[in-house]
């Protein structure tokens, strides 16, 4: 039987808005293929992760107190994720977890979350904590130079700069910060958004993109993903698409 292996970074800090509904996303749709999924918890005070052990490594979201209780955490493990990274271990990483593989994150009162420094992108909080990026989303990406709609919710005061590869382009929302034309960051092996939602509920592809990438690294094959019945997903799907591009 074939298996994934994913690390689950922080699931009792780092879970705003839905975030382990990818985790249960991308279990569901290995285990309906007879692909089994080994979920592996890690937090603070956990025996230390060896990150090239793991096909997946997924992180969520939290706020600024969560963020700067983990990033100190995080950081002893900086030279192993950049080796993982360099590997080809595939990284899913929302919203502060997206901010903590960047330079640095600045808080409001303009304390200094220093970051993985994976990424050249850095993140500021506007200084008015209620001015927020919040709302439903919509951007267009390429995957497996396809083009597609990738749907989610954004609620985030921080401003990333300096992306050198987005995730996408915004076609609804706000993006990396107020009003932009770009979302996220992406790379191979790493997405990197600020898209909550679950982001994978709303995009059945987007997961499948995931998953094929990561067994095919594993098993060194071009893996024919077995279809499911995605025919709910998709009309919810195409009912918020046309509601929030007036379609």
């Amino acid at each position: 039987m074939k298996e994934l292996k994913i690390l689950y970074l922080y699931p009792d800090i780092l879970e705003l808005y839905g975030d382990f509904g990818n985790i249960q996303v991308l279990q569901y749709r290995l285990e309906k293929r007879g692909i089994r999924a080994i979920i592996v918890p890690y937090s603070i005070g956990d025996d230390a992760p060896n990150f090239n052990d793991y096909d997946l490594v997924f992180g969520g979201g939290g706020a600024d107190q969560e963020q700067g209780i983990l990033a100190e955490d995080l950081l002893q493990y900086k030279d192993n994720i950049k080796q993982a990274i360099n590997n080809g271990v595939f990284f899913l990483l929302i919203c502060g977890s997206y901010q903590l593989f960047g330079k640095y994150y600045k808080g409001v009162e303009g304390n200094i979350i220093s970051g993985l420094e994976i990424f050249d992108y850095y993140t500021e909080a506007l200084a008015d904590r209620k001015k927020r990026c919040i709302g439903n989303i919509v951007i267009e990406t390429k995957l497996n130079e396809r083009k597609t709609k990738i749907i989610g919710f954004e609620n985030h005061g921080g401003q990333t700069f300096d992306v050198a590869t987005p995730f996408g382009d915004v076609l609804f929302g706000n993006g990396n910060k107020f009003g932009d034309t770009q979302e996220g960051f992406f790379m191979d092996n790493v997405i990197a958004t600020y898209l909550h939602g679950p982001l994978l509920s709303k995009n059945p592809e987007l997961a499948d993109y995931i998953i094929k990438h990561c067994l095919d690294r594993k098993y060194k094959d071009n893996i024919i993903l077995n279809p499911l019945n995605d025919e709910f997903e998709n009309k919810c799907r195409e009912q918020l698409l046309s509601k929030f591009l007036n379609n």
